[in-house]
């Protein structure tokens, strides 16, 4: 019965065939994980070291992409075995004792290194595809693919044959720096990174904040000069009079551009209580972010339409204010306005309390300035997850998902295999 095309291969497996090699082994991929870095080790006590050829990409993102590790490459070269870095390289290819596969790698941060019978990443190459592969992976590789070439015209062929992958051997300083950057910012464990994306996928939490635009609420504290003018001695320190800076019905009230975000939070975000924050599906967030753009435009267009009649307004309350006031300084000036001297005690009064006021009293264009809405997201992390009440939460905000079904791939996504769960 001929051997079957398509095949499983994971890393138990991989070590599994390099185990007991007789002719070599060669092996190409982005990286390499602990357990067929294990098995060529020991192979290499029994086979001479030249025989078994590494190449990877040795580059730290491949690390953090959960291809291999940096202490399986440092335990094959102990061994003797030369590991040659080929950047980029993202196929892989084995090749042992003659017989030869083509494979799609695991990246372990995406999905565990663990497949279900069926999943097929692997296939099988003809004994034509494996001289020609070998015959194009390095100059020894190739003297290999000489050596198997079954006529004087195949290996005229072969040695007519260019190597196609260019590597060079992976140097002590390389992997030195390599462990420093990984040492600095530490890979997270793949299956606490899986198990976070399952969540991730589906929910983020969100922040809205409309600052600036209720300015009907904004008030100025009357300068303490002012307040001295009809305040007690013994209130002195205490009396904290304020002054609204619009009328509460005021039409510059941004009370319905207000309403509309409450409602926007309402319609599309749900609240997992004080220790969370507010979460939106990921599905909604389109649509979220339409309707706030659409706020933002409306507010940029309030704040246009409102700085003039603002300003004047900001103007007649002040000008209240000194119009409330010029008779008192004028009957009892403060020794400031006394030191202004001046022939008419009217406008001196005015002045003085203008001055004062002009400290505490903002601009329009200050006030429209800071008018601002912000929407920011975040993931969900980790330890968000190992709250044991996020999920409950999670489901009774958002009742009619199947989160069971999220669940369910969020505890598999957790499931990797013991070697996987350190990426060192």
């Amino acid at each position: 019965m001929a051997a079957p095309l398509f095949e499983t291969l994971t890393s138990p497996y991989i070590a599994h065939l390099c185990f007991g090699a007789k002719q070599g082994v060669y092996y190409a991929a982005p990286g390499i994980q602990t357990e067929p870095a294990d098995a060529l080790c020991a192979l290499a006590k029994s086979l001479d070291a030249d025989l078994i050829q590494v190449f990877v990409d040795f580059d730290e993102r491949v690390f953090r992409m959960g291809y291999g590790s940096v202490n399986a490459v440092k335990s094959l070269q102990e061994a003797g075995i030369m590991v040659r870095s080929s950047p980029g390289l993202r196929t892989g290819l084995l090749v042992v004792d003659g017989e030869g596969y083509i494979f799609t790698p695991t990246a372990l941060y995406l999905e565990a290194d663990e497949r279900p019978e069926g999943a097929l990443n692997a296939m099988r190459m003809t004994p034509d595809q494996v001289r020609e592969a070998l015959s194009r992976l390095s100059p020894a590789a190739k003297a290999v693919a000489v050596a198997m070439a079954k006529t004087p015209e195949d290996k005229a062929e072969i040695e007519a044959t260019a190597v196609e992958v260019t590597s060079e051997l992976v140097q002590p300083d390389v992997i030195q720096a390599v462990e420093k950057r990984i040492e600095m910012a530490p890979i997270v464990k793949f299956d606490l990174a899986r198990q976070v994306r399952v969540y991730s996928s589906y929910l983020q939490y969100v922040e809205i904040k409309l600052t600036g635009a209720s300015v009907e609420r904004r008030r100025i504290t009357i300068p303490a000069g002012i307040q001295k003018l009809v305040g007690a001695k013994d209130l002195e320190g205490r009396l904290r009079t304020t002054f609204d800076l619009i009328a509460k019905n005021s039409e510059l009230s941004a009370k319905p551009l207000v309403d509309r975000l409450n409602s926007l939070r309402a319609d599309f975000t749900r609240s997992l209580g004080k220790d969370h924050g507010r979460v939106v599906l990921k599905s909604a967030k389109p649509l979220l972010d339409e309707r706030l753009s659409k706020l933002r435009a409306d507010l940029e267009t309030h704040q246009t339409n409102t700085e003039a009649a603002l300003q004047t307004q900001l103007d007649a309350s002040k000008a209240a204010i000194v119009d409330l006031y010029t008779q008192v300084v004028v009957v009892n000036p403060p020794d400031a306005v006394r030191g202004m001297g001046g022939s008419d005690p009217e406008r001196s009064a005015k002045s003085w309390l203008n001055s004062q006021l002009d400290r505490v009293f903002p601009s329009a264009e200050g006030l429209v300035g800071k008018m601002s809405l912000s929407s920011q997201y975040k993931d969900v992390t980790f330890g968000t997850l190992n709250d044991p009440g996020f999920v409950k939460t999670v489901k009774e905000a958002f009742p009619d998902n199947d989160w069971e079904k999220v669940h369910e791939e969020f505890q598999a996504a957790g499931e990797t295999p013991a070697s996987a769960s350190a990426p060192a």
